[in-house]
């Protein structure tokens, strides 16, 4: 999956919007204000939510772990960074993220969730 066909797949998502609060290096897709997807430009990579925390995200680190690895900072908390040059399948790089979409939506107030 290209760097460009996470970027639509993400903007996509009801209620997705970009911003770019480190610089134009990483975009952020966020929905209701809340980050669900670190897209490293440069890098190529993707930061997304694949579980609840470090040990439940660890499925896929074990799955594919020369390509996904634990998020800095924020790896404790369910965080998986995705290498977009490796051998993570394009379906499965759509799952990652349509998880992260889900799961940060899921905890969002009614108020703030997007009209699907």
């Amino acid at each position: 999956m290209t760097l460009d066909d996470v970027i639509a797949h993400c903007l996509a998502k009801p209620g997705a919007e970009e911003s770019y609060p480190w610089g134009d290096e990483e975009l952020v897709c966020k929905v209701g204000g809340k980050a669900f997807a670190f897209i490293g430009l440069s890098a190529k990579t993707v930061g997304v939510k694949s579980g609840v925390d470090a040990e439940d995200a660890a499925e896929w680190r074990d799955r594919f772990p020369d390509d996904i690895t634990v998020s800095a900072y924020i790896g404790r908390y369910g965080w998986n960074r995705v290498d977009l040059g490796g051998r993570v399948p394009e379906d499965d790089v759509r799952e990652l993220l349509d998880r992260s979409y889900d799961a940060i939506v899921a905890k969002l107030p009614k108020s703030k969730r997007p009209v699907v």
